[in-house]
């Protein structure tokens, strides 16, 4: 995706917001503040982003944003956790209504078993208790692809969770089960008693 293209997310991402009336922070790592910076290229967004948290290190990610030090030992800083930690983290220092976090190994070093070069993880937190999660693994593209590959992924997970609490699906009723109706039979007439009619008897021969 172009970098137009990206301004063009952004610029809906923002008239969304502007109109829903939220306010946005974003907590990032392996992008250094370019989800922020895609956001306030466009005039006018300060009615919508608040604040962004560069968190490069793990101090950091804890200082400014309270990610807990056994969150960070025990899964990485790179993982599922940690990133919803610094959604969770965004959303209650910076007081706004959604946060997206992200933290990633941009390349071309940091790999470790497991964690290889071009693997996300980004969170987006919404003040009503939403949370979404997304893992990437966008490969060794290079540094500058994965970072903004992370960018246009952060802001389409704040987009759909600017849109709202999906309404629950609705499942198709089973179908009560009817017995079939009965069909009345109309009764057979009963076939009159037929006369039985008396033969003339055969005269029987007489012995000679």
């Amino acid at each position: 995706m172009s970098g137009s293209a990206t301004r063009a997310l952004s610029r809906s991402l923002l008239d969304l917001c502007r109109m829903r009336k939220l306010t946005v922070a974003t907590a990032e790592s392996c992008t250094g503040g370019l989800v922020a910076a895609a956001l306030t290229e466009i005039p006018g967004s300060s009615d919508v982003v608040d604040r962004g948290f560069i968190t490069y290190s793990n101090e950091a990610k804890h200082a400014m944003l309270g990610v807990a030090t056994a969150t960070l030992e025990t899964f990485g800083a790179v993982s599922k956790e940690t990133a919803v930690a610094m959604a969770f983290g965004a959303l209650e220092n910076a007081d706004v209504d959604l946060a997206v976090a992200i933290t990633g190994i941009a390349g071309p070093g940091g790999a470790t078993p497991g964690k290889s070069v071009g693997l996300v993880h980004l969170a987006v937190a919404a003040r009503d208790g939403r949370i979404a999660h997304h893992e990437c693994r966008f490969g060794a593209v290079g540094r500058a692809n994965v970072r903004e590959q992370s960018v246009i992924e952060a802001l389409k997970m704040l987009m759909e969770m600017a849109r709202g609490p999906k309404p629950p699906v609705k499942r198709p009723r089973a179908a009560a089960h009817r017995p079939h109706p009965r069909v009345s039979r109309t009764p057979r007439r009963s076939a009159g008693k037929r006369r039985r009619t008396s033969r003339p008897s055969t005269p029987r021969a007489s012995d000679s």
